[in-house]
C-alpha cells in the first residue's frame, strides 16, 4: 500500500522525499486523490475537488525538481481548502444554497499565499453553512462524518478541514475559527489546529461571519506542520486593516526550544463540577507532564468567564446580521428574480430559500438585539462585558507565560444528537469562545482517548505569542 505510506507522511518528511527524489510530486498527489476516492464517500469532506488543477500544480513541481531548482516546505504539499475561503476560479460557496454557482475572481490573502509557495490544492472541504454551528450538519452538503466513528460528527465549523487531515486525505487544511471552529473539530478528529492572535493572518478574501472574531489558522497532523503553515500565511495584508506591522516569528525553530522554567496557568473555572471526569483525568494528565518537563503550574481566575457564552451569543448574532445583508439576491448567487414581483420579493424570497435554518435564526437574534430599544440592554452590555473578559486574561498573563485547558466538554458527539437542541450546541463553545473574545491565541493538540475518539488539550498564549503556544505543544506532544 505504497500511496498510504505517502499520505501519513508529515510535511517535512514530505519535503525531504521529494527533495532526495524519493517519490514525485504527481506520486503524492495522485496518493492522497485515491484516498479521497476511497474514503470520502462515507465522510462526507470535500464539496468540491480540483484534481485535475492539483495533478498539474504537481507537474510543474517535478519539473522545478527535475532541473535541480530549490523547493519551498510547503511546495507540492496537498492541501484542502475550508469552503468559505475565495479561491479564483473554483467555486467557493461556505456551504451554502445561497452562494451555489459563485466563483469569485480572486484568491483570499492565505490562500494566495499558499500558492506563491507552490502549494497544490485538493478541493474545498465541508462547513456548516457561513461557519455557523459546531457540528457541520448546517451545511447545504450535509454533515461530514468522523473518521474514528462515522456516527459521530467531526466537528465544526471546520469539519471537513479536520477530517480531511485526520483520513489522510490531506496532509493539512486551511480553516477558521470564530469560536473554537478550528479548535474543537482538530480535537474531536484527533488532529492539531491553531486558532492565531486576532489580527496575526489576513481576513481578507474569507466570508465574514462576525468580523470582530474571525481568525483564519491551520490544521495539520503535528504542532511541527502547523508552525509550517503559519509561518508561510501570517503578517499584515494591505487588504485587512486588523493586521498589524508585527514581525512574524520563525516558529519552526522556536519549537526546539526548552520550555523548562515556563509558567503555566490553570484557570479554575475551565475545570468546575461541569467538567466530564475523563476530559479531566486527561487535562491534568498533560499538566502533569508539564510539570515532568520543568515548567510551573500555577493555579488563576478568569472570573468572567461564565458570562463568556451570553456574550458570544449576542455579539456573533449581531454581527452576522450585519455581515449576511451583502447575500441579497442581486450581486450574485441564488436569485429568485423570475418568481418575484418587485425588489422587496427578490430580497425575501432568495434568502428565505438560499440560507439554512441555523443562518436565519442567528440574523434574527442579531437584528434583535441591535434593534432600537434593545442595543443598550444587549449588544453594548455583551460589548462591555466582552472588555472584562478580556481585562482577565490580560491581568493573568502578568505573572503566567499561557494556559492550558480542555478542547471540549467530551468527545465527537453523535450525529443528530444536538441539532434540535441550539442551546446545547452553543454549550460546545464554552472552553474555546472566552479566547475569540480576548483576541489571544490557542492550540488545540490531541492528547488521550474517550472510547477510542480522540479528545485534546488547549494551550492558550499571550497576544501574538504564538511561538510559546506552539513550543509548549510540540514539547506535549512528544
Amino acid at each position: 500500500m505504497y500511496f498510504s505510506m505517502l499520505t501519513n507522511l508529515t510535511i517535512k518528511q514530505a519535503h525531504k522525499g521529494l527533495k532526495n527524489k524519493e517519490f514525485s510530486a504527481e506520486e503524492l498527489v495522485n496518493s492522497h486523490i485515491k484516498v479521497i476516492q476511497e474514503k470520502d464517500k462515507d465522510i462526507n469532506a470535500f464539496v468540491l475537488t480540483t484534481f485535475d488543477l492539483a495533478r498539474e500544480q504537481a507537474k510543474k513541481v517535478d519539473s522545478k525538481i527535475k532541473k535541480g531548482e530549490k523547493i519551498n516546505l510547503l511546495e507540492g504539499i496537498p492541501v484542502s481548502i475550508k469552503d468559505c475561503f475565495c479561491t479564483k476560479g473554483i467555486e467557493s460557496t461556505a456551504s451554502s444554497n445561497i452562494l451555489k454557482g459563485y466563483v469569485p475572481p480572486f484568491d483570499a490573502t492565505s490562500v494566495r499565499k499558499i500558492k506563491e509557495q507552490g502549494a497544490i490544492i485538493l478541493g474545498k472541504v465541508n462547513t456548516d453553512e457561513f461557519t455557523m454551528g459546531a457540528s457541520t450538519e448546517t451545511s447545504a452538503f450535509g454533515v461530514t462524518k468522523n473518521s474514528h466513528d462515522l456516527k459521530r460528527v467531526s466537528g465544526g465549523s471546520s469539519g471537513g478541514s479536520a477530517a480531511s487531515v485526520a483520513s489522510q486525505m490531506a496532509m493539512y487544511s486551511l480553516a477558521t475559527d470564530t469560536g473554537g471552529s478550528i479548535r474543537q473539530p482538530a480535537a474531536f478528529c484527533g488532529v492539531t489546529g491553531l486558532k492565531v492572535t486576532y489580527g496575526r493572518v489576513s481576513r481578507y478574501g474569507v466570508m465574514s461571519m462576525a468580523s470582530s472574531l474571525d481568525t483564519i489558522g491551520p490544521i495539520g497532523k503535528s504542532v511541527e506542520d502547523v508552525a509550517i503553515i503559519l509561518e508561510a500565511i501570517a503578517g499584515h495584508d494591505k487588504n485587512d486593516s486588523t493586521t498589524p506591522k508585527i514581525k512574524v516569528d520563525n516558529y519552526l525553530k522556536n519549537l526546539k526550544e526548552d520550555i523548562k522554567g515556563l509558567k503555566i496557568g490553570v484557570p479554575k473555572e475551565y475545570f468546575d463540577s461541569d467538567l466530564s471526569p475523563e476530559i479531566r483525568k486527561i487535562t491534568e494528565k498533560a499538566i502533569q507532564k508539564l510539570k515532568d518537563l520543568g515548567c510551573k503550574i500555577k493555579e488563576v481566575s478568569l472570573p468572567h468567564t461564565k458570562y463568556a457564552i451570553a456574550v458570544y451569543y449576542i455579539i456573533v448574532p449581531s454581527e452576522i446580521s450585519s455581515n449576511m445583508a451583502r447575500y441579497d439576491g442581486i450581486k450574485y448567487g441564488y436569485s429568485e428574480r423570475e418568481e418575484a414581483k418587485d425588489l422587496m420579493e427578490i430580497y425575501t424570497k432568495s434568502r428565505a430559500k438560499g440560507f439554512g435554518d441555523e443562518v436565519k435564526r442567528r440574523i434574527m437574534l442579531g437584528t434583535y438585539a441591535l434593534s432600537a430599544g434593545y442595543y443598550d440592554a444587549y449588544y453594548k452590555k455583551a460589548m462591555q462585558v466582552r472588555t472584562l473578559i478580556k481585562q482577565d486574561f490580560d491581568k493573568v498573563f502578568e505573572s503566567v507565560d499561557a494556559l492550558i485547558a480542555p478542547v471540549t466538554p467530551g468527545p465527537a458527539f453523535k450525529i443528530g444528537e444536538n441539532i434540535n437542541d441550539p442551546l446545547q450546541m452553543y454549550l460546545e463553545d464554552i472552553f474555546t469562545a472566552p479566547v475569540n473574545l480576548a483576541g489571544v491565541p490557542a492550540l488545540s493538540v490531541p492528547y488521550g482517548k474517550i472510547d477510542n475518539l480522540p479528545v485534546g488539550v488547549q494551550i492558550i498564549g499571550k497576544h501574538f505569542d504564538e511561538k510559546t503556544i506552539l513550543k509548549i505543544g510540540s514539547n506535549l506532544e512528544k
